[in-house]
């Protein structure tokens, strides 16, 4: 099995970034990522896919966002050209947008008809091929110094030759905020799952009886880490909720579906990823990537500036 292609869904508004998100995609937010280089989020989100081997993406907007990202794109790459001319990293960078406009396409959701429905929009670009699937609002960070982490969870998948799942086992007082699931731990195979059970943001009580995982810390659950490869079977289950003329069609539970009918896998991914809608969301993942990154160091120090002064403030105020 071979993954070449990537969806991104990027329909959502972002409520929780308003009143930014009025002005500007959230998708479009300044990061700086572990490059050192001032970059859109989106951006971001893609090279991580074309680091990991990814040739063609469909980015999954609402309607007319398409134009302004390639607008906004358009703009970026000349400003670079025309003010850094000479400048090498300029240069570099305005190559990796015309490769980036060069391979993405765009699907509209007209219709705000749920994260599952958003999925579907991309049915088309994907044709009968497995992709990967990545979250518009986050972005992630691997543990791994060669390695990032859609290629970690493409390596499994294409092995399996089956649908993998990203997870992370993350702290029960947290899993509300994400898709939740458990399974039975692959003998030989670290941090592989065979999937069974899988619950959207569960309450605890429900997790503690349906969703506990044999080997995992106490108080720990394996939540999804926003990154998944699907094989294309999973466009016809997602077709049967739309016939039924839902209107809010979640992925959830077509992905309960696929793990009672064929191999899906979850993997412990060797990264971190982190929300950008969350409150603080875009704080974190830029403190992360600049830990991450060329800037770790600069990172660190002004980390440690910042706490110096905020104990000075604190200690004035005694």
């Amino acid at each position: 099995m071979r993954v070449r292609k990537a969806v991104i869904t990027a329909a959502a508004r972002g409520e929780r970034l308003y009143p930014v998100a009025d002005t500007i995609q959230k998708a479009m937010l300044p990061v700086i990522d572990t490059d050192g280089l001032h970059k859109p989020v989106i951006q971001i989100i893609a090279e991580e896919a074309f680091g990991s081997g990814i040739e063609e993406i469909c980015i999954v907007c609402a309607p007319g966002d398409g134009e302004r990202y390639l607008s906004a794109f358009t703009s970026l790459r000349n400003n670079l050209v025309r003010s850094f001319s000479s400048v090498d990293w300029a240069k570099d960078e305005a190559d990796k947008i015309d490769h980036l406009m060069r391979q993405i396409q765009f699907a509209e959701q007209r219709e705000p008809l749920g994260y599952g429905h958003a999925v579907y929009c991309a049915r088309d670009f994907v044709g009968n091929e497995p992709f990967l699937l990545l979250l518009g609002d986050y972005l992630y960070v691997s543990n791994l110094a060669q390695k990032r982490c859609a290629a970690q969870l493409i390596e499994l998948a294409t092995q399996g030759n089956c649908s993998v799942s990203a997870v992370n086992p993350t702290i029960e007082h947290q899993i509300g905020r994400y898709g939740t699931l458990t399974g039975k731990h692959l003998a030989n195979r670290p941090g592989v799952y065979q999937i069974n059970r899988i619950i959207e943001k569960p309450s605890l009580s429900v997790a503690e009886l349906e969703l506990q995982t044999p080997g995992l810390r106490v108080g720990y659950y394996l939540c999804f880490f926003g990154m998944h490869v699907f094989t294309p079977v999973v466009f016809d289950m997602l077709q049967t909720h739309i016939d039924q003329n839902s209107t809010n069609i979640l992925l959830t539970p077509t992905l309960q579906e696929l793990a009672e009918t064929e191999k899906y896998l979850a993997l412990e991914v060797q990264g971190n990823r982190y929300d950008l809608s969350r409150r603080h969301g875009l704080l974190r993942a830029q403190i992360a990537l600049g830990l991450a990154g060329e800037a770790h160091d600069e990172t660190l120090s002004t980390m440690v500036e910042l706490l110096a002064e905020a104990n000075t403030r604190s200690a004035r105020l005694v």
